[in-house]
């Protein structure tokens, strides 16, 4: 592991008094890639600026706030101190996409000062890596500025070069579940992040933020054609956030790249600005597949209340570790198991009891039978927004889950935007945002108390991801995005060009607990239709990166495919080396992952509603050694609409020298085991 190599930062006197106007600093990345400016308007406000081999990526863009009862913190300014160091290193993930991460800038850090008045202070610090720039601001201990409360962030981004935009709508009924939309910047209006542009000459941005503690999300409202401002999730209150000085924000990150697979690549910033493990020895944390008791209740053939038709019963659960213990899966997902899902369970979320299970489920009793099989039970909370309610039992349930065996919990968020329940000192009901400042605090009291306990957690209607599970390595998964149960309701379902984007938006941010996995693509509901072939379905375990991957469908239609399925069993979820073979946003991408554990290589192709031909070389794979190469592919007849099922299964030898060319129906994939032969096994 390469040593950490810092250079001796040196604060510098004041770089500007009476009328003269503070002078730009530019920081520039390691490689001379990207550098960005630090400089002031003609009142001194502070602006900065990016560019790439000396072409502007963001324009003049503004820094600084807006505080309640504080004016604005913005103006009239001059530096009073700045400091610089470099930094290369690299550092071992327990899990992730890939086990060693290089983290490698240059950094800026500028200490500004009001000229006049109370003369306060804020700190801008500017990391700049070959592939990307983080920025943040800190609000340092003063006498002057002791506690803050933010009316508005005024941080911008302005794109240089007209672009096409990828999006979700912000502060909508299901927000960070809507489609994807494909504008130009000019037509977004308010977005959340990440926000992914490709520019006319084919250079590729996403903006998002890193190290969400404390502090509201940030979403990007539109204010001209080419000009994003952030737009922090509002509390109930009407601010934005609330702290007592001194702090740090969350960073501002902007991913520049000259292609979709290096953009994706670039997502390692994401993690690189997030604090090192605060967790410690974290061996308990378990990466892997599950299956459960949940695709059935959103076809409507179980119910999550109790009933003729309730899934979450002891006798079913049984079934399900019975099939996983066969099948090699770690774990057994059960939703429903607990009091309050009876009647409109979408508006009781008071009435949820997290520690008290059905008549029909008995939950010591199911979880020692998982542990007699070698399998775990996954927890369920599912809070209807009610958060208060939530944390009032919070540590109960945790530690009748820890009592049990259960070592990983899935929590849920189910409600509309602005519709979490925050309950005051006085007892007055409060409605906030998913990724207000509330949540955000509330996601990480889950979190910390989960692992006090060697719990692991993945949250669904979450905060969206920013990297923090570099922190608490016991953050492992979520959702936040638009996945597959979406398709079992049919208003509407996904189109097949669906997760071709997420790889290049939401995937940018972390782990997607998609739930893959689907066989019966045409369910018997009116009006829905999974727009897959069952060869892209496979692909999606590579595709779509989790630690925690599920086995969705029904286990009757794995018994019945054993063949396809077979890949499933074999794809693990932990990984040593990731590459992004190729790929255009909503198009196609091709993935390749190195198993952890072994030798054997694993790659994922997908397209849209195009039927494609992948040209895909294998320099990926280790030079001087063969591989079998386990293909499923779609059959010469497949097509998401007329033959989803139509697949191939078949097997060649392979090694590093060779390029396969890759045939992916319409809506369809490839999905590809590659497995390290011995010398002597070689048939060449």
């Amino acid at each position: 592991m390469a040593a950490a190599a810092f250079a001796v930062a040196v604060a510098s006197p004041a770089r500007a008094d009476g009328d003269a106007a503070p002078k730009p600093l530019r920081v520039v990345s390691p490689g001379q890639v990207l550098a960005v400016e630090l400089d002031f308007t003609w009142f001194r406000q502070p602006i900065y600026r990016v560019s790439r081999f000396g072409e502007p990526v963001i324009g003049n863009s503004w820094l600084g706030f807006t505080l309640k009862d504080g004016g604005r913190l913005d103006r009239d300014m001059v530096v009073v101190g700045e400091a610089r160091r470099s930094v290369d290193q690299t550092w071992e993930q327990p899990w992730g996409e890939r086990r060693f991460v290089r983290d490698h800038y240059n950094e800026l850090r500028v200490r500004l000062a009001e000229r006049s008045g109370a003369k306060r202070q804020l700190v801008v610090v500017f990391r700049v890596f070959d592939d990307g720039v983080g920025f943040r601001y800190e609000f340092p201990d003063q006498p002057a500025l002791k506690d803050v409360i933010i009316d508005d962030e005024l941080t911008e981004f302005s794109v240089a070069a007209p672009s096409t935009a990828w999006w979700i709508p912000a502060g909508q009924p299901t927000d960070l579940e809507l489609p994807i939309h494909q504008t130009p910047l000019g037509e977004v209006s308010v977005a959340h992040t990440p926000l992914t542009l490709r520019t006319r000459n084919g250079l590729h941005i996403a903006l998002h933020e890193a190290a969400l503690v404390d502090y509201a999300g940030m979403r990007l409202r539109r204010t001209d054609e080419q000009h994003l401002v952030a737009d922090l999730a509002p509390s109930s209150e009407g601010w934005r956030v609330r702290r007592s000085a001194p702090f740090v924000t969350p960073w501002r990150t902007i991913q520049i790249a000259d292609s979709a697979p290096a953009l994706y690549r670039s997502s390692d910033l994401i993690l690189n600005l997030n604090e090192p493990n605060r967790l410690g020895d974290v061996s308990w944390v378990k990466p892997g597949k599950f299956i459960g008791v949940w695709w059935e209740m959103h076809l409507d053939h179980w119910t999550w209340g109790t009933g003729p038709r309730h899934g979450a019963t002891t006798a079913n659960a049984k079934r399900y570790i019975d099939f996983a213990a066969k099948n090699g899966f770690r774990g057994v997902l059960v939703e429903g198991w607990n009091v309050g899902w009876d009647g409109d369970w979408q508006a009781n979320g008071d009435s949820f009891d997290l520690t008290r299970a059905t008549p029909d489920f008995d939950l010591k009793a199911v979880a020692g039978y998982a542990r007699s099989k070698g399998v775990t039970l996954i927890g369920h909370h599912e809070t209807v927004g009610a958060v208060s309610h939530y944390e009032d039992q919070l540590a109960a349930a945790l530690d009748l889950y820890r009592s049990v065996g259960v070592d990983s919990v899935k929590t849920g968020y189910v409600a509309d935007a602005n519709q979490i329940e925050r309950r005051d000192a006085a007892g007055v009901v409060h409605h906030e945002w998913h990724d207000g400042q509330f949540m955000a605090r509330h996601h990480l009291k889950v979190v910390t108390e989960a692992a006090r306990r060697h719990i692991t957690i993945d949250s669904h209607e979450p905060i969206k991801d920013t990297g923090l599970r570099r922190t608490y390595p016991n953050w492992l998964s979520r959702e936040g995005a638009r996945g597959m149960e979406w398709n079992a309701w049919g208003h509407p379902v996904n189109d097949p060009d669906h997760e071709a984007e997420l790889v290049f938006t939401r995937m940018l941010a972390g782990p997607f607990d998609f739930t893959p996995g689907i066989f019966v693509l045409d369910p018997t509901q009116p009006g829905c239709r999974v727009k897959s072939t069952l060869a892209k379905q496979l692909a999606l375990y590579v595709v779509l990166y989790s630690p925690l991957q599920m086995a969705a469908d029904r286990i009757e239609n794995y018994e019945a495919n054993p063949r396809p399925f077979q890949f499933i069993k074999d794809v693990p979820t932990d990984w040593a080396e990731t590459v992004v073979v190729n790929g255009e946003i909503g198009d196609y991408v091709t993935i390749a992952r190195k198993d952890r554990r072994s030798d054997n290589w694993y790659l994922g192709a997908i397209t849209d509603e195009e039927g494609r031909l992948l040209s895909v070389p294998l320099g990926f794979l280790t030079p001087g050694r063969h591989y079998r190469a386990q293909i499923y592919r779609d059959g010469d007849a497949a097509h998401w609409k007329t033959a989803p099922l139509e697949i191939a299964i078949e097997e060649k030898e392979v090694t590093s020298a060779d390029t396969l060319t890759l045939r992916l129906a319409a809506g369809g994939g490839v999905a590809i085991r590659f497995v390290s032969l011995p010398t002597h096994a070689s048939q060449r």
